[in-house]
């Protein structure tokens, strides 16, 4: 029995044989040569992944595993924990990267040469990569623990040789963060653009809250560039310096520690500061920081840990410099910081303050803003700070065009740089005399101080809406599902979507991390909200999947019983995160009947797995009656008309939600009247 070795639990060896985990319940009764637990506890053990991908190898059931989990299951199962594991691939992804020749000698000899060797050959990469010890986040693996996390770097090397090596650990990195989703607070690729395109070119650019490294990652990464983060997570600041040094060949400075409280670098002074830091904190040190250089523009309350961040942000530009600050909105109006907004406003520090859609980033129940800042320097201060509510509602209660709003967002804030101001855009955009913001309250909320946008759109398009809403009223009413008749309980033989895809009959793929620049992205909330796709990924070389009409997509987050058919407006579209794409083989399966026996409620209860913070579906174990193709193709006429009926149900909802809003805003501004 192996002592100290990767372990991997009954859930983790059910994914490895493609099973669910009942079978590999059944496995341990029947084979006395099954592996023993060597860990966990009695009603959930651990066993070791080398013992146990010899034993399924032998038994012909690991034929088909995918390489990436396998070296998944290593990280996940590392006898250090999955955030160590990253670590030690992460440095050897960079050897591979930096040094392929140097990997390839230390891999040719045995596992204990290879342990002895590489911490002296890491070193050689991670210290002019990362700077001496004492001064950077990533410390290479050393000493005999090294030898266990062996097999998981030569898997990693294997993944690297066949998607590369940045892309290797932009999957393993990215499944970390997936399977952990309350354990971090992670900035979208969407706001992460938006906030480097506002802030503009730069040579040096820092993060002080820089987390997994989202924000600094869409700062354009080129030769001579250096790129600094802090993070007051250790591991973090480590996982950050290597996701970054892997994305190009910027030089790359991360420390560990409080950016607050113990600023790694108080001298730096940057083109760009990016920062998303975290919200409504009251230990942020302001007992032992009241005298602090840093507090130009105001000592800030305790309650106000957003306005230290967004001074501290002042503090590391470059004369000239701009900073972008991701900010809750209520940092925009509370009275214990209208005195530190003010003096903001008056130096001509603060440019611009937007608010994005909810739903843009994390908390993603309330919309939040965007502070954009100034390091004034020889230039008088402008007169004028530019508003922009790109949080508006989204037409007919869809989910919002992030790339639309953040073209919008671009266009307003590069004329008013262009020209000190702007024409006014109701609903929408403003450049608003400091003057007019210098009252009592000091507030910079936007929607506070924008014209208004004409109700609904104008008149018209309010008797548009109506118009709209009685078609779709009796579009609903004539697909309303006729009465339903009883029938004696089915009892049909089963089969597990899973063992259809061993067998061919459909072909079973899951979402990436990456997707190419520009691509329109199928989102879980988009499946789950029945709209078009809206979303967008990290840019990438990792192979993307493009859903296909009449695929079968599934999202398996939330445990809500949702199956979507592609239509040809959603073909082409990219295949995102949490989401799982069945496309049947079309003369064995019909795409109608297998998206609505998924649905069925036992059906993804019997599927799902229940953890403390998310429930997940494991699509392979979901089951399909064994039907003749005329039959389903039976059912699936039903189910589809079923989904049209729940489609128009839909819109009829966004409609008149639509029609309720504009009734209530024309009347109260006197655009429509009472009679």
């Amino acid at each position: 029995m192996q002592h100290n070795a990767t372990e991997v639990t009954a859930a983790g060896i059910a994914r490895l044989a493609g099973v669910g985990r009942a079978a590999v319940s059944n496995w341990r009764r029947r084979h006395a040569d099954f592996p023993q637990p060597v860990g966990g506890t009695e009603t959930s053990p651990s066993f070791a992944l080398a013992e146990v991908e010899t034993w399924l190898r032998e038994q012909g059931k690991l034929a088909e595993v995918p390489l990436r989990e396998r070296v998944w299951q290593q990280i996940a199962g590392h006898p250090d924990g999955p955030v160590t594991a990253l670590v030690h691939a992460g440095c050897v992804l960079l050897l591979i990267h930096d040094r392929p020749t140097d990997w390839l000698d230390l891999a040719a000899g045995s596992d204990a040469r290879l342990a002895a060797a590489l911490p002296a050959a890491l070193d050689q990469v991670i210290t002019p990569r990362f700077g001496p010890p004492r001064e950077r986040a990533v410390h290479p693996p050393a000493g005999p623990d090294l030898l266990t996390s062996v097999p998981l770097l030569r898997g990693a090397a294997e993944l690297a040789a066949d998607v590369g090596a940045r892309q290797a650990y932009e999957f393993l990195l990215g499944r970390h963060l997936d399977a952990n989703p309350r354990q971090y607070t992670l900035t979208p690729a969407g706001p992460a653009a938006l906030m480097a395109d506002l802030a503009g070119p730069a040579r040096t650019a820092l993060d002080p809250a820089c987390g997994t490294g989202a924000l600094l990652r869409a700062v354009a990464a080129r030769p001579g560039q250096e790129l600094f983060g802090q993070d007051s997570a250790p591991e973090l600041a480590a996982l950050c310096a290597l996701r970054l040094a892997l994305q190009g060949a910027a030089a790359v400075r991360t420390a560990a520690g409080d950016s607050l409280r113990a600023d790694a670098r108080p001298g730096l002074r940057a083109d760009v500061v990016l920062c998303h830091p975290p919200f409504n904190e009251r230990n942020w040190g302001h007992d032992e920081l009241a005298y602090d250089a840093r507090w130009e523009y105001g000592f800030p309350a305790r309650t106000e840990s957003e306005l230290a961040w967004v001074q501290h942000a002042l503090a590391h530009l470059a004369d000239g410099g701009t900073a972008v600050v991701l900010m809750p909105p209520a940092a925009a109006s509370r009275r214990s910081g209208r005195r530190i907004r003010a003096d903001l406003l008056r130096r001509g520090a603060l440019r611009a303050v937007v608010a994005l859609p909810a739903g843009a980033a994390p908390p993603y129940n309330i919309p939040l803003h965007l502070w954009v800042l100034r390091r004034p320097g020889k230039a008088p201060a402008g007169p004028e700070v530019l508003l922009v509510d790109a949080g508006a509602p989204a037409g007919e209660g869809r989910a919002a065009d992030w790339s639309a709003a953040r073209g919008a967002v671009l266009d307003a804030w590069r004329s008013f740089e262009r020209e000190g101001g702007g024409p006014d855009e109701p609903g929408f955009s403003r450049a608003v005399p400091v003057v007019e913001l210098l009252d009592d309250d000091v507030d910079l909320a936007p929607a506070r101080h924008l014209p208004p946008a004409a109700a609904a759109g104008g008149f018209e398009r309010l008797a548009g809406v109506r118009a709209d809403l009685g078609d779709t009223l009796r579009l609903a009413a004539g697909l309303t599902p006729p009465e339903a008749r009883h029938a004696p309980a089915a009892r049909w033989p089963l089969v597990t979507v899973g063992e259809l895809a061993r067998g061919g009959a459909l072909l079973l793929r899951t979402g990436g991390n990456s997707a190419p620049a520009r691509a329109l992205v199928l989102t879980d909330h988009d499946v789950l909200a029945g709209t078009a796709p809206s979303g967008g990924l990290p840019e990438g070389d990792e192979e993307s999947v493009l859903v296909e009409e009449g695929d079968v997509v599934v999202p398996v987050l939330g445990g809500g019983s949702v199956a979507r058919v592609v239509d040809t407006a959603t073909a082409g579209a990219v295949l995102g995160r949490n989401l799982a794409l069945l496309r049947p083989d079309r003369d064995a399966l019909d795409p109608w009947f297998v998206a609505g026996f998924l649905r069925g409620t036992a059906n993804h209860r019997q599927a799902s797995s229940y953890a403390s913070t998310a429930t997940r579906l494991d699509v392979r174990r979901l089951h399909l009656p064994r039907l003749p193709l005329e039959e389903q193709r039976r059912y699936g006429q039903r189910f589809r008309a079923l989904a049209e009926f729940e489609d128009a149900l839909r819109r009829a909802g966004r409609l008149g939600e639509q029609l309720v809003r504009g009734m209530y805003d024309g009347l109260t501004d006197g655009t429509v009247a009472p009679d």
